[in-house]
């Protein structure tokens, strides 16, 4: 989905980190970033990656989220990972054989938000390419996030686990109301513009004939009033209408004016 508007300041505001536990492929630490970017996270955290860091296809599959990689933070142990962090989800789809409180993403993520309000920090882990979180990473967490997948086939990408739990995210913030570009529509023209419209349109069906049942005539216009008022047309859409109108009723004009015209003396 295209749309970056590049001229736009990034203001990195207090969110969630992002904890990636020992990420395999560079593709999906960036893709990760990437999604990360979209709804206002920058915080990405690495816990021992498989490549090293800097990872070259990481910052190519991240597509310009270089304020999230530029600012990436790698650690040995996922203890000192989220060292500065009082609350901390684990992210699994799988059932844990432990005693974890076991949240849902609408749930989890007003947490967050309630928490790092507060100024106070916190974090969502996730797990390995292959086979995600273990039992001891996801026993340093507060609780269990998990989302309501198909139980056969519950496994998730990083980077779509990520994107899913940073749009909750977004959701939840006094950001997640506003969609870009909505402000930007046309006004619906005021009324008077649209009556003339109704009048312009009955009139020229009067004058070609439409409305063939007088009595019916009443029904018709106010059904037809009814589908143009739907359509909660702009100033610029009214006259675009009563354009095509005037097109149609001049050419039913020069149709008649064509078969009325007297024949000269001698024509057949």
């Amino acid at each position: 989905m295209a749309g970056t508007d590049s001229s736009l300041k990034i203001e990195l505001r207090p969110t969630p980190a992002i904890i990636l536990c020992e990420p395999q492929l560079g593709e999906n630490i960036g893709t990760a970033a990437r999604a990360m970017a979209n709804f206002g996270l920058w915080d990405l955290r690495l816990v021992r990656p498989r490549d090293g860091w800097p990872n070259e296809r990481a910052v190519a599959a991240a597509s310009r989220a270089d304020h999230v990689i530029n600012q990436v933070r790698v650690f040995e142990t996922l203890e000192a990972a989220i060292a500065d962090l009082s609350l901390v989800y684990a992210t699994t789809a799988r059932s844990r054989d432990m005693q974890k409180t076991v949240l849902g993403p609408n749930e989890a993520s007003a947490n967050l938000h309630s928490h790092i309000s507060n100024g106070r920090g916190a974090g969502l882990l996730f797990g390995r390419e292959r086979w995600g979180l273990l039992n001891e990473e996801v026993a340093l967490a507060d609780a269990i996030v998990t989302l309501p997948v198909e139980p056969a086939f519950a496994s998730l990408n990083i980077a779509q686990a990520v994107l899913l739990m940073s749009y909750e995210w977004r959701r939840h913030s006094d950001l997640g109301t506003q969609l870009p570009f909505s402000d930007n529509m046309a006004e619906v023209a005021p009324r008077e513009e649209l009556v003339g419209l109704f009048g312009h349109l009955e009139a020229t069906l009067d004058e070609s004939g439409f409305f063939t049942t007088p009595d019916k005539r009443p029904t018709m216009v106010n059904n037809l009033r009814t589908m143009l008022e739907r359509g909660k047309f702009t100033s610029q859409e009214i006259r675009t209408l009563r354009g095509v109108i005037s097109s149609i009723d001049r050419r039913h004009l020069r149709h008649n004016s064509n078969r009325q015209k007297p024949q000269k003396e001698g024509e057949e």
